[in-house]
Order: structure tokens, then C-alpha cells, then sequence
């Protein structure tokens, strides 16, 4: 059922406060959890001084270090789970907003946006794009970083896709674009240019369809969701909204940071530019034999 402005205006204001109500929250558990780790160096500082004996005095402040340490994890998982929370909170606001954003554009409410504000717009899609924050040996999910889609992924309505389409009777690009919809009696998607002064609307295959992450890695804890220093990728060229083969000079250094990528141009010695920094959410595996630099 689509939703009204008031409705999703309502729902967004209904999120902000549970969001608001869980920041004092983690900053509550966040203080607990100092105090319980100043309490465990405390344990761990007078256990250390005191000698190494056998006597009863010993055993008691091994089991009070134990029990501190059981208080910590505890303090710690709370904290988690309300951090959690304020994260599907965010989620959910972004997720109302987009789904407003897309009934606009079906109604022909579609506002044309100039070449700078699209930059600046695509640089703030990407830098807000959900960090996946796993469990303990949790596998990132599919469109991490660089895990690709399941086989049988079919993008939603309002996602952001590469989309290889025909530029003229010799040319092909793959170009940023934004699934409209998905027909599937001719399987197939119907996707806008996400340059909208070009105004073009393009019906292709799945197979010219690669979808974009949905959510970023943290090379921190999850390095292997990542793509590897040398893989050849599709990466968008800085300032534009095309996509060109390159390959990865650098991984990123923290879930903020952008990959550093050399992108194919016969016009340097070595047959590639010079570093250029890309976003996680802005580079995708390639497409053998597509999406090469014209």
C-alpha cells in the first residue's frame, strides 16, 4: 500500500523518537561498561601484586575476577543490542524516505537534479551506505562490499544498479542507474540513467544488470568481503556516472575509506591512470569482455 506523505512523515517522526530515547540509552550502557571494565583492571592490577599462593585469599579474587568478567560480557552484550536497535532504527527511516522518494518519481513528480548536486548526492549515498556489523563468525551477506547477489537476486524497485546500455551503433557503456521495475514475463528490468538530464529509460536483460552493495564491509574485521589489492573490477570514474574497468591499487583502510583503483587509459605509458579513489558502494566485479573504456 503506498504511503501517504502524512503517514510516512508520521512513521519518521515515530522512528526519530525511539531513536532519540535509545542514544541516552547507549550512552547509559556505554557508562556501565566503563565502570565494569575500570573494575576488572582494578581485580587484574591487585591480583597481579598480591603472591602467587594457594591460600583462600588467592582463590577469592580469582572468582571475583571471573564474576567481573562475566558482569563485563553481559554489559557488553546489552550495549550491542541497543546499538542494534538505534542502527534498525536509522534503517528504517532510510527505507521509509526511499520508498517515498520512488512514489514521487512514478507520479511524475521527479525533480531534475544538476550536475553537481547529483556528485555531491552519489558521494553522500555512498558514505551512508549500512555498515554490516557481524557477529562473532558471521559470513557477510550477499552485496557486502564485494560478495556478489545470489543467482537468483532480483533488485528492487529504487536500488542502485551498473546498467550496460547502448550509447550508439559501435558503443556500449556501463552507466549508474536506478531500477524502476522488474518485469519478470520478459525477465527483465526497466531502469532509469541516474543522470537525470539524459532522461533515458532502458529495458535490458539481467545479464546487463549488475546490482550495486547494499551495504559496506569493515576491512577491519572483515578484510575477505573485500576486493584483493590487484583484482580487476568496474569502478566509477571520479566526477562522473560511468563505469570503466580498473584495478585495485588499495584496499580501504577502515569502513569510511574508499578503495584506491588505477583505471585502463591507453593514453598513460603503463596503460593505466594515476590513483583514483572510488567508494565500496561504487565498485563491482567485472563483466568479462564488457565495460571497457572507448
Amino acid at each position: 500500500m503506498p504511503l501517504t506523505a502524512d503517514v510516512a512523515a508520521q512513521q519518521v517522526q515515530e522512528r526519530l523518537r525511539s531513536l532519540h530515547r535509545l542514544i541516552y540509552d547507549i550512552e547509559g550502557e556505554r557508562g556501565h561498561n566503563e565502570q565494569c571494565i575500570d573494575a576488572i583492571l582494578r581485580a587484574e592490577k591487585a591480583a597481579e601484586s598480591s603472591p602467587s599462593t594457594e591460600d583462600s585469599s588467592s582463590s577469592s579474587q580469582q572468582q571475583q575476577l571471573k564474576n567481573l568478567y562475566k558482569a563485563g560480557l553481559t554489559a557488553a552484550e546489552q550495549e550491542e543490542r541497543v546499538l542494534r536497535a538505534a542502527l534498525s532504527r536509522i534503517y528504517e527511516i532510510r527505507t521509509i524516505k526511499n520508498e517515498r522518494r520512488i512514489q514521487a518519481r512514478h507520479a511524475g513528480n521527479k525533480e531534475t537534479i544538476g550536475c553537481g548536486a547529483l556528485m555531491k548526492m552519489l558521494l553522500s549515498a555512498a558514505q551512508t551506505l549500512p555498515l554490516h556489523v557481524g557477529r562473532v563468525g558471521e559470513r557477510a551477506p550477499p552485496l557486502c562490499g564485494a560478495v556478489p547477489a545470489d543467482a537468483g537476486h532480483v533488485a528492487r524497485a529504487g536500488d542502485a544498479v551498473a546498467a550496460l546500455v547502448r550509447v550508439s551503433e559501435k558503443e556500449e557503456n556501463w552507466i549508474l542507474a536506478e531500477v524502476v521495475s522488474w518485469l519478470p514475463a520478459q525477465g527483465k528490468y526497466e531502469v532509469d540513467d541516474i543522470d537525470e538530464e539524459q532522461k533515458n529509460r532502458h529495458v535490458l536483460s539481467k545479464r546487463r544488470v549488475v546490482p550495486l552493495p547494499l551495504m559496506r564491509a569493515d576491512p577491519r574485521i572483515d578484510e575477505a568481503s573485500l576486493f584483493p589489492k590487484g583484482a580487476v573490477v568496474m569502478a566509477l570514474y571520479p566526477q562522473t556516472t560511468c563505469f570503466y574497468r580498473a584495478v585495485v591499487n588499495r584496499l580501504p583502510g577502515s569502513a569510511a575509506e574508499p578503495y584506491e583503483v588505477l583505471f585502463e587509459d591507453s593514453s598513460y605509458a603503463d596503460g593505466y591512470s594515476p590513483p583514483e579513489r572510488v567508494a565500496q558502494r561504487y565498485v563491482i566485479a567485472i563483466k568479462e569482455g564488457k565495460g571497457r573504456a572507448t
